[in-house]
């Protein structure tokens, strides 16, 4: 029996554009970043409040603070990029590997020491040899791709979030080293954007303090001078480093508000609702990049999630809204290996408890937003099912919303007709099919119907044009 709708022209819970921060939106949004970073949640907001003091005691006008504070805040935007191809390379997990090289230097007995730490633990012995010979061969050209492919497409990311060029070129440089050999492009000494000297040296600060301490991040700064860090740069750090109150807050619970409060306001940034759909569109590529497999999927969620509102009567505001939401729902696949994600195979228990957590990580980071804490609901339970049999709250009936019907219902469709690991894309009329068989127990009678409906309206003008 179809379940009861709730009025499709009734507005949604605002976005608050108006009164929401930039800093409060991506600081957000860069709890996802740090996920698939393998890095422990906050490293961007850490790095960015180590950053801005570093920033300030050289003297940086307000203008450069605030391209300075976004470029530590996204440094991360192309770390989605490069995780699969480290999964195929070195037979290992992205995160695990990725949380674990941020600790490595460039000397040779640590590089080595990490290869053979991290490849091909899980493989039979004569596939981890083959993998450890062809990095030991073409380590610096496997380096080299990971890193650019990363750098790359972090910067594009940022200018298509409308950051200036000078945001776009200190994530571009993140990996870049004082003396010429870091990557992508080996630039050396100033010829390195400031913003990416200072970011580089944030990132290292806030790992080793995370992992063991306020000496540990200290020794570790001081033995990369004059070969990763900015002598300069790291004298600033020192004169930072002698307040207990940097490290206390740095610490704390309190360190993102902190960071918030520390956003210069030189710039006015107006969110309004075309910044927003920026936003989210720039993110779900981000969540796309993870997997080849995935290349797409929230765009086209969110367009066939707007055709099933467009059939159901929403208003053009509601609409907007709910494709900003669509395009972010699987935020939380970030945080999920790409073991897991990319396996050519049934998942293990423990992978599958992986897997499904990656829900209820996209409903952690969307409601850390105030004004996302709608959207954090569909996020959430996108993978509910109306006989209460989905995940992760067992949610049943009409406990399920509107919106997150919708988005589940295309988000299967869309699942069901692209390539996946185990199996090819399925021709539209055999997924509707599959799908038909299930509603009313995984999918809403009214939203699968609408989907049927716009897609056949979709494909009534090709009918006739051919």
């Amino acid at each position: 029996m179809p379940l009861s709708l709730v009025d499709p022209t009734a507005p949604p819970v605002p976005d608050a554009a108006s009164s929401m921060r930039l800093s409060e939106l991506l600081g957000a949004l860069s709890h996802a970043l740090d996920l698939t970073e393998g890095q422990p949640e906050g490293h961007c907001v850490r790095a960015c409040w180590i950053g801005i003091h570093i920033g300030r005691a050289m003297g940086l006008p307000d203008l450069q603070l605030w391209e300075l504070y976004y470029t530590i805040l996204l440094k991360d935007l192309g770390c989605s990029s490069n995780a699969a191809r480290i999964c195929q390379l070195y037979m290992a997990d992205d995160l695990t590997f990725k949380h674990d090289f941020k600790t490595v230097s460039d000397r040779l007995p640590q590089v080595l020491g990490f290869v053979f730490s991290h490849t091909g633990l899980k493989a039979g012995l004569a596939d981890r040899f083959r993998a450890i010979l062809n990095i030991l061969q073409n380590g610096g050209e496997i380096a080299q791709e990971l890193i650019e492919t990363r750098c790359q497409r972090g910067a594009e990311i940022a200018r298509q979030m409308r950051f200036p060029e000078s945001v776009c070129g200190g994530i571009l440089a993140l990996d870049e080293h004082w003396n010429g050999q870091g990557k992508p492009h080996r630039l050396a000494g100033p010829a390195i954007p400031l913003y990416a000297r200072i970011a580089l040296l944030a990132q290292i600060v806030d790992v080793f303090h995370r992992s063991a301490g306020r000496a540990a991040a200290l020794a570790e700064v001081r033995s990369r001078t004059g070969t990763w860090f900015d002598p300069q740069v790291t004298a600033a750090f020192e004169g930072v480093a002698a307040s207990d109150e940097f490290w206390a807050v740095l610490a704390s619970d309190n360190v993102e508000e902190a960071v918030f409060a520390l956003e210069p306001a030189q710039r006015q940034i107006v969110l309004d609702a075309d910044y927003l759909d920026d936003i989210a569109r720039a993110f779900a590529q981000v969540i796309d990049s993870k997997s080849p497999f995935t290349s797409g999927h929230s765009e086209r969620v969110a367009v066939y999630a707007d055709l099933i509102a467009e059939e159901l009567g929403f208003e053009a505001e509601r609409r907007r809204w709910l494709k900003r939401a669509a395009l972010l729902h699987d935020i939380g696949k970030l945080g999920v290996s790409n073991t897991i994600l990319d396996k050519n195979g049934k998942l293990d228990d423990s992978e599958w408890i992986a897997m499904r957590n990656h829900a209820s990580l996209s409903e952690n980071i969307l409601g850390r937003v105030e004004a996302f804490r709608e959207m954090a609901r569909i996020g959430g339970g996108h993978h509910e099912r109306l006989d209460g049999k989905g995940y992760p709250r067992g949610l049943a009936g009409e406990a399920i919303c509107l919106e997150t019907r919708i988005v589940s219902v295309s988000d299967v469709f869309d699942a069901l007709t692209a390539n996946r690991p185990y199996r090819a894309a399925m021709p539209i009329p055999k997924a509707l099919g599959i799908m038909r068989d299930e509603v009313g127990t995984s999918f809403d009678p009214a939203c699968f119907a609408a989907l049927e409906r716009a897609l056949a309206r979709l494909e009534t003008p090709r009918a006739q044009a051919a």
